[in-house]
């Protein structure tokens, strides 16, 4: 792995994963012996980031790897270590010899597994380890993919080489669902991050009193302050009801939060919309499932009028609700199967759903039975 300044000095042909104009700032940064980042191979101490997010908005997981290396390379005396991004004017550059404070870094950022501008999140998550000129292969360790597909067709070609560098699928570590059914053309079920779904529109169960206390609704609450402010604006007006749920149409997308420097983005969403869909009427009731099938009524006469282009759910009333995917799956295929747009329906995370109440046979079948 080269720094960008070796790359250039020996003419050797790359393919970009970044923008070139926000690469170019770090030329001119420098590091406390007075040598350009230019200079060093940058590696990330989490690599998932903001940097990724952004690669993953202009290219496919099948396209990008993620290159994993040994530890002890913190045990040079050559390196260093940044507080974020390194390019930024708020991130200090650290000598080895602050080990304490270095440690310190890579356990706050290791837990974060998402991030803002507002708190500086975005920027820490990308703290880099600049290593002089280059990384050397003994350092590799790991190649990390976002499917077993990608995975196997490398393994194959490096077969070859007789190689000893360990190869791991982690599809979250590239926002990327860890399974997925699609059940009709238009139909699928989920099992993963529904924040990152890159769908124009994400339900969040809510409860109709205005308190954003636990679960998707706090992680909501924490991403997009405003949608906050309008979810209670929409109960202090008694306009969020059990049946009745309401949609924010934001004026930006999730993309543009959680992509490094998003103004220069090319293929980002345009918009993320919320659907605020009540599922019990007191944050401490138990949800409630005749409330939750007249809300997904509502929302199947109402989605064209609404301008919903795509749509992603949760497993409405599980959880915190008390709701168990048994009963709510088949519930919300027997109306979400009828929409005319992409809709991603995602799973539990409290449970590990069994395969037989993810089949067709299952959820189709009993979404064509009445419950009326």
């Amino acid at each position: 792995m080269l720094s960008h300044e070796r790359v250039e000095s020996e003419n050797i042909k790359y393919t970009p994963i970044y923008d070139e104009q926000i690469v170019s700032s770090r030329r001119e940064k420098k590091t406390p012996n007075g040598r350009s980042l230019w200079s060093f191979a940058n590696l990330y101490f989490k690599a998932r980031n903001a940097m990724l997010y952004r690669v993953l908005c202009e290219k496919k997981p099948n396209e990008i790897v993620v290159v994993g290396i040994r530890k002890d390379i913190l045990n040079r005396s050559d390196i260093f270590v940044t507080t974020g991004n390194a390019a930024s004017p708020l991130s200090e550059i650290l000598l080895p010899s602050q080990l304490k404070k270095v440690l310190q870094i890579i356990r706050t950022i290791m837990k974060r597994d998402y991030w803002a501008e507002a708190d500086g999140s975005k920027r820490e998550t990308m703290a880099e380890c600049l290593v002089p000129d280059r990384v050397p292969p003994e350092y590799i360790q790991t190649v990390y993919f976002a499917n077993y597909e990608t995975m196997y067709n490398i393994d194959q070609k490096l077969r070859n080489f007789n190689y000893r560098i360990s190869l791991a699928c982690e599809p979250s570590m590239f926002f990327q669902p860890s399974r997925k059914f699609t059940l009709t053309p238009t139909l699928s079920i989920v099992e993963g991050d529904m924040f990152f779904s890159r769908r124009q529109t994400l339900t969040i169960s809510v409860n109709t009193v205005g308190i954003m206390g636990k679960g998707l609704a706090s992680r909501a609450k924490y991403f997009f302050p405003d949608l906050y402010i309008h979810y209670q604006d929409f109960c202090r007006k008694r306009l969020l009801q059990m049946g009745k749920p309401c949609l924010y149409k934001r004026e930006s997308s999730i993309d543009y939060q959680l992509a490094d420097e998003p103004a220069t983005l090319s293929n980002a969403n345009t918009e993320t919309w919320f659907l605020l869909f009540p599922t019990k009427k007191h944050w401490s009731d138990r949800a409630d499932i005749s409330g939750i099938e007249k809300g997904l009524q509502w929302l199947q006469h109402n989605y064209r009028e609404l301008r919903i282009k795509s749509l992603a759910v949760p497993a409405l009333g599980c959880g915190l609700g008390g709701l168990k995917w048994k009963e709510v799956g088949s519930l919300l295929c027997k109306y979400l199967s009828a929409f005319d747009i992409p809709v991603e329906v995602y799973l539990p995370m409290e449970e590990k759903i069994p395969d037989e109440l993810l089949s067709p046979e299952f959820l189709l079948k009993k979404a064509g039975q009445s419950r009326l």
